[in-house]
């Protein structure tokens, strides 16, 4: 019995079935994803979204959509779907779904009069190929199944249009044929594991509807190229695989195949299987590079987010190689003590102050978790003293250590830390100074890496940074607290102190190395908690703030307005979790352990078993962005190991 459940009675229900997305992805870059009805809503989804190396490295959708029909008599019956204008569907294939499970992975059944069909697909780890197995469970007569497939070949930010450049013709391979409209492409390879007649019926598919990015405000029509239909008898309890790869296969190994990646998949059958099975579809190995994607369908790779997810990803799960061998990787872009804001471009932008002391923070978990200190200092202490040396002297973008020991950092138009949305070619959120977050994170860095020079015996080190932080922590202390509001300001630039209540501070309460006393703590954690925590996340600022906005809705402007003006971020809990505990101890795990078990219900909505990228910061909470965030997963996993270690 699986342990995701869905109201079989609502599958007919495009309501509720459109708002369930799916995500399958196989550590080679590729990656399955459409709803539970096999209806895209957004230009992201696709069969098979794979990258391609020669074009530009991007992500790009070959395979939109394939519509299976079953034809008993003479009497043929769509299973496929497709939105056009005005809220139409044809065909309306989602009206014979019977039940959808997901265990090892994903599988739908329909029913037709007397024939009971099912499929269930699985993206081929490490390689480009998705393999789709149908079986006629039941059935009273003889019966053809015919399949067609709907072809994008473009990049996943943009839209196909029906043209007279594309190449329409395609070639036979064994069960099957390949195809390549692009130049730069590679041929996609669409094979059965029997033999099989295809029929050409060369046809663009016009203006189909993408419900999701019509509802952010973007693009929304596409025509598909539908190349002609497979057809071949099926009979009762034959199962059939389809395959589509850039690379031809032998048909005879499609079962087999197919049946050993089932088993290769771990059961998803408690809450923590299912956030750890998420866990591993964010990890990418590329030619003996690995790394960490952001999250689903648009991000690539972002060095900050990277660093906050990995002790979630890949500690909490043993896997010490993985952790640093990703470290290793955003090593390669460390430059003049800065890590760039995001990896893969060929002009990197290295706006931002934060991400350098992630990593301090990452490696402490590494510490913590391995015992290990002399080793990390051993092999990473020349980056580890590049970025302090480099912060302390100064960097690019006005970064530099002050002469009260704080960190600061200054640029008129760019973001520098986490809060960077932008309007107007300007930071919404004006951060100039010292953030809060920052400064707490660089006197962490400082004390962990201490901690380390000490366990290797680096006398040199210990004696170059020992009278640093007793400096930075009276100087946060005075810059930042304030005994009359009880908590910390968000901000500080010369005079100026942002006192807007943000959950930056609780990064601060939740460090092992912290300038805050534990009432302090106490203090900050309490506000947090009434003013900004949610089921669902911490909200970026308080609804009692005049500019709060508590809805991540409407046009790209407007949304771009709300993400750190309200909207609630699920990652920003585990620092809320840990120093919770932290103050509390046992007497505050019935609180936390309930309000991280309260993400069991995200399972079944939005994205099937993973968390999307932030939520409304009002209720109902509704999930909003990418549909699986690499930090957020992080951040649940930890938080309840956290708790089952406070537990024992």
């Amino acid at each position: 019995m699986s342990y995701l459940k869905f109201d079989k009675s609502r599958l007919v229900n495009l309501e509720y079935s459109l708002s369930r997305e799916v995500l399958r992805s196989n550590r080679a870059g590729s990656y399955i994803s459409t709803t539970i009805s096999g209806c895209n809503t957004r230009k992201y989804h696709g069969l098979l979204v794979c990258p391609v190396d020669e074009l530009d490295g991007d992500k790009h959708v070959l395979l939109s959509s394939l519509d299976e029909t079953i034809i008993q008599h003479g009497a043929e019956f769509n299973l496929g779907i497709h939105k056009y204008e005005g809220d139409y569907f044809e065909p309306k294939g989602h009206k014979y779904i019977r039940d959808y499970e997901v265990d090892r992975v994903p599988k739908t059944t329909f029913r037709v009069g007397g024939v009971v069909f099912s499929k269930e697909r699985i993206l081929v780890q490490n390689e480009q190929q998705v393999l789709t197995r149908y079986t006629l469970e039941e059935a009273n007569s003889p019966t053809t199944l015919r399949l067609k497939p709907f072809m994008a070949f473009r990049s996943v930010h943009n839209l196909s249009k029906a043209n007279m450049y594309a190449n329409t013709k395609y070639q036979t391979v064994e069960n099957g044929i390949k195809m390549k409209m692009y130049e730069g492409y590679p041929d996609l390879h669409m094979q059965f594991s029997k033999s099989v007649e295809f029929i050409s019926v060369p046809d663009w598919y016009k203006d189909i509807e993408y419900l999701k990015e019509q509802n952010r405000g973007y693009d929304y029509k596409e025509d598909l190229f539908v190349p002609g239909y497979f057809e071949m008898p099926i009979k009762k309890g034959e199962s059939i695989v389809f395959s589509a790869s850039t690379t031809e296969s032998n048909p005879n190994s499609f079962k087999t195949k197919f049946t050993r990646e089932l088993n290769k998949r771990p059961s998803r059958d408690t809450f923590m299987s299912n956030l750890i099975n998420a866990a591993q579809q964010f990890f990418i190995i590329k030619d003996d590079t690995k790394d960490i994607i952001a999250g689903f369908p648009w991000y690539g790779s972002i060095p900050r987010q990277t660093f906050v997810s990995l002790p979630g990803l890949a500690l909490e799960q043993e896997e010490y190689e993985l952790f640093e061998d990703i470290v290793d990787t955003q090593l390669k872009n460390l430059k003049n003590g800065l890590f760039p804001l995001v990896n893969g471009k060929q002009n990197l932008a290295y706006n931002n102050v934060d991400t350098s002391l992630w990593f301090f923070w990452a490696l402490q978990q590494y510490a913590k978790e391995t015992n290990n200190q002399k080793h990390i200092w051993t092999k990473y202490k020349k980056e580890i003293k590049q970025i302090l040396d480099s912060f302390r002297s100064g960097t690019d973008y006005n970064i530099k250590m002050a002469e009260n020991g704080l960190l600061a950092g200054y640029s008129d138009n760019l973001a520098l830390t986490w809060m960077d949305s932008y309007l107007d070619g300007k930071p919404i959120v004006n951060r100039n100074g010292m953030p809060v977050e920052v400064n707490a994170l660089w006197y962490n860095a400082i004390c962990f890496a201490l901690e380390l020079a000490k366990s290797a015996g680096a006398k040199s080190f210990e004696k170059e940074w020992k009278e640093y932080p007793a400096k930075i922590a009276e100087s946060f202390m005075n810059e930042f607290w304030c005994d009359e509001h009880s908590y910390l300001a968000d901000s500080v630039n010369g005079d100026y102190k942002d006192w807007s209540i943000r959950p930056n501070m609780v990064i601060a309460a939740a460090l092992d190395y912290t300038p805050l006393n534990k009432e302090q703590r106490k203090e900050v954690l309490g506000i947090v908690k009434h003013q900004l925590l949610t089921p669902r996340g911490l909200r970026t600022l308080s609804p009692r703030n005049a500019e709060y906005e508590g809805s991540c809705a409407g046009s790209v402007i407007e949304r771009e307005k709300t993400l750190h003006q309200g909207t609630a971020w699920p990652w920003l809990l585990m620092f809320f979790v840990e120093g919770y505990l932290k103050i509390h101890k046992r007497g505050g795990m019935p609180f936390v352990k309930k309000l991280i078990e309260g993400f069991e219900e995200e399972m079944t909505e939005h994205c099937i078993g993973t968390i999307p990228e932030n939520y409304n910061g009002n209720p109902p909470h509704y999930g909003k962005g990418a549909i699986s965030q690499a930090w957020n997963v992080a951040a649940i996993i930890r938080s309840y190991k956290l708790i089952i270690n406070f537990s024992e």
